[in-house]
């Protein structure tokens, strides 16, 4: 919680007299307390609202009384700046809920933004490592000190369930089984996620020896070194400081492990219904961008193995 008010602080530090800045406050305390949104998303959300109040206090537009024409002068602002489709969703994705919460507080009559179509997202394939690259992650952090058993564990659950990494830092021991783990997910929907073997192993030396050290008494499961709950950019920095340590050419992210298990769950023959439940989604055209990774995978094997596909 301390790290999150800090966060706030010092986005909020940069909107000093400008209009909109108590707003922005309470609605990102909203998403926190009420939506239960992770720290990430709302800091990341925050600062494309207070991009779009520092553009208003430039133009000396009311950010109550906002024209169509006003948005589309912001949308134009956001394209001169180079920014990419998906990004510039993001963006109004994110005001459209700024001013749907201001509409539900009386503050307004209606949500103007809900009047912008968002740009077509640009086609994106999720990026994933091979076998060979995760198994020299895995190897990396050293298993003789709490930290290495921690960050060892935090690669093996992300790929063994596929979690997300707001669901990760919130495990709590109790909320482990036998070989099942009870996750909060978005909207505090509730799922059970699997582990095996390999995650099980150090799951098991984790718990006997590194959680003991960093604090035995914490409810959580992933500590920092302090002790204390492990944040989502915790996580984000704890991985970055792995992968300089192997000789992957490669940017790492939580979801990155996301996007290797689904794939490799499908390119092993699993099917798209059991990935989507896994992952958590509650819309299966969300499973479907992993379908394109692995038909690349099926037509090339199929080339490669099926006797009539080419001419000797």
């Amino acid at each position: 919680m301390e790290d999150f008010n800090e966060e706030l602080e010092k986005l909020l530090n940069d909107l000093e007299d400008v209009n909109g800045k108590k707003e922005l406050s309470e609605y990102l305390k909203y998403l926190k307390y009420q939506k239960n949104y992770s720290d990430y998303t709302i800091i990341n959300y925050g600062d494309d609202i207070k991009e779009y109040l520092l553009f208003l206090h430039e133009k000396n537009i009311n950010l109550y009384k906002i024209t169509y024409e006003e948005i589309r002068l912001y949308q134009i602002n956001l394209n001169d700046k180079k920014d990419i489709n998906s990004t510039i969703s993001r963006k109004i994705s994110a005001l459209r809920g700024f001013y749907k919460y201001l509409e539900n507080e009386h503050k307004m009559e209606n949500n103007p933004f809900s009047l912008i179509n968002l740009p077509k997202k640009d086609k994106k394939l999720p990026r994933f490592f091979y076998y060979n690259e995760l198994e020299e992650l895995f190897n990396t952090p050293k298993l003789n000190t709490a930290t290495g058993q921690r960050d060892r564990l935090i690669l093996e659950m992300l790929y063994a369930t596929g979690v997300r990494v707001s669901e990760l830092v919130n495990i709590k021991v109790s909320d482990i089984g036998d070989h099942t783990i009870k996750i909060l997910g978005k909207g505090n929907k509730e799922r059970i996620v699997r582990y095996g073997d390999y995650c099980e192993e150090i799951l098991n030396m984790y718990l006997g020896d590194g959680h003991y050290k960093l604090n035995s008494s914490s409810e959580y499961l992933f500590l920092n070194n302090r002790g204390g709950q492990l944040t989502d950019r915790g996580v984000r920095f704890i991985l970055d400081k792995i992968i300089e340590k192997t000789t992957i050419e490669k940017k790492i992210s939580p979801h990155m492990l996301r996007h290797s298990f689904a794939t490799h769950l499908l390119n092993e023959g699993c099917d798209i219904l059991t990935v989507q439940e896994l992952l958590g989604h509650e819309s299966l055209s969300a499973t479907a961008i992993y379908t394109h990774v692995t038909n690349d995978r099926l037509k090339e094997v199929y080339f490669k193995t099926h006797p009539r596909a080419k001419k000797k």
